[in-house]
């Protein structure tokens, strides 16, 4: 801190300055660490001194996960690299705008953070343009609907309850609130995209957006398809690849990024860090029109993410998503992609051969839907994924198209294979975990659409018999 020295010493030493720095002594002091390595070290160790309750809980969460079966779609499990990156000292930087134009000082390194990721992108993606900036996948689908869209224009997307997502238009939604939404279904048969009756809706409805990808859809998407509608009926075409966006990249399914105007994904889906992104292809320097005047579309996009629609960007999730960029690359990401389609595959055949009402009798991704409601009088989505998870072996309960039950209670439920399949179980290990779950389902007492019991005793024969095969495959 700044002293002023008395008069009198100032007169008997004229030579000296009027002020000097003076360095305050801190009680207590620790001693300085000298690098990056130093600073980050036992950074666990930290947290149990500062918050052992906080620090309690996490290892309960590490314990229920590498004691448990994950068999969630929409989750996966990211690199301890990425982990690194999260919980660095990048978390500590403020700054909006992007690369080369910020609103704050000491964006040398953060730059060049954001570069590496966007470069990493488009290079894993095969894209022209990447925004590494939203938040969420659902804020990357929100900042690409607040740029092409004005209040009450239309959208024709999949309905939530056919396989779709909340953020595409679902009426409790954003996007739901703000503009005129259509939904389009699926077949009530096959339970499969009918492009042919989606063609005629657009053509009725004439939106100005378009929405294809799902949350719980099982086949193969046409992307071409989707992108002819839209040119036909001068739609915008927005993609969003949360949940195959890995298996895109792999080659493991079709890339839309050449075919949508925009690419959306989550970043956490396919194994990075919590985020979202925003891809563009051959439409990225489009000419969008902005009052007299037309900007690029990806200019107009990033405009809408800042200032528009959000402040200041997760740089420590940008570090997080640079590093899982260049994980992608990796040969072992790549060729896990397809393993885990196969494990998909093998496990929706094992339900199938065991009775169960498996949605288009498979699936081309790494995730199905089965209908519970149909393999037990009175079972619903909600008794199975409690029941299960008691047993250890956690799935979601998942609605189903031209459901009976509604979304509290559901007569579905959904399976993905992204974790296990990262852990190490492959064609082998599909039998066991089928009939895990199928002993469960078969064993509990049905008690209501949300009452159910479990003999206590043949849930920890279940829970022992599951941790016993998640010893075998630890978390990777």
């Amino acid at each position: 801190m700044l002293v002023e020295k008395p008069a009198g010493e100032m007169r008997k030493r004229v030579d000296k300055p009027v002020f000097e720095v003076i360095q305050p002594v801190a009680r207590d002091a620790k001693p300085c660490v000298s690098t990056s390595e130093q600073y980050h070290r036992d950074l666990p160790r930290a947290l149990e001194e500062a918050d052992a309750e906080v620090y309690r809980l996490i290892g309960r969460e590490y314990d229920r996960l590498r004691n448990t079966l994950q068999l969630i779609a929409a989750e996966n499990q990211c690199s301890r690299a990425v982990l690194a990156a999260l919980g660095s000292v990048v978390q500590n930087k403020t700054t909006e705008g992007f690369v080369g134009a910020r609103f704050h000082g000491g964006c040398e390194v953060v730059d060049c953070l954001e570069a590496l990721a966007i470069s990493r992108a488009k290079e894993a993606f095969k894209a022209q343009y990447a925004n590494v900036q939203p938040h969420s996948g659902t804020g990357a689908n929100q900042i690409v609907l607040t740029a092409i869209l004005e209040k009450g224009d239309r959208i024709l997307s999949q309905a939530m309850d056919q396989g779709g997502h909340v953020s595409h238009g679902a009426p409790v939604s954003f996007a739901g609130k703000f503009f005129e939404v259509e939904h389009y279904c699926v077949n009530p048969d096959t339970f499969l995209l009918d492009y042919d009756v989606i063609h005629e809706q657009a053509r009725r409805f004439r939106p100005k957006l378009l929405v294809c990808g799902a949350s719980a859809y099982s086949r193969t998407i046409d992307f071409a398809r989707f992108r002819a509608i839209a040119d036909e009926v001068g739609a915008f075409l927005m993609a969003d690849v949360s949940h195959i966006s890995g298996l895109v990249v792999a080659g493991a399914h079709p890339s839309p990024v050449d075919y949508a105007h925009f690419t959306t994904t989550s970043t956490y889906k396919p194994g990075g860090p919590r985020g979202g992104l925003i891809l563009m292809g051959r439409d990225f320097d489009r000419p969008f029109p902005v009052g007299n005047k037309s900007i690029p579309l990806w200019e107009r996009i990033e405009k809408t993410t800042f200032p528009g629609f959000q402040g200041t960007p997760y740089l420590n999730n940008i570090a997080g998503k640079a590093v899982f960029f260049k994980e992608m690359f990796c040969a072992e990401y790549r060729e896990r992609q397809f393993r885990i389609v196969e494990n998909a595959k093998t496990l929706a055949d094992e339900f199938l051969r065991m009775g169960y009402d498996v949605l288009t009798s498979g699936t081309d991704n790494h995730m199905f839907l089965a209908n519970v409601a149909h393999l037990r009088q009175g079972l619903t989505g909600f008794i199975t994924q409690r029941c299960l998870e008691d047993s250890g072996i956690i799935v979601n309960m998942n609605r189903l198209p031209y459901d009976k039950h509604n979304a509290r209670i559901t007569s579905g439920m959904r399976l993905g294979t992204p974790i296990i399949t990262k852990n190490g179980m492959g064609a082998a290990q599909m039998p066991v975990i089928s009939c895990l779950v199928d002993e469960v389902l078969t064993h509990v007492e049905i008690l209501g659409e949300r009452q159910y019991r479990l003999e206590p005793a043949f849930t920890a024969e279940v829970r022992q018999r599951v941790q016993d095969l998640c010893t075998q495959f630890p978390m990777q």
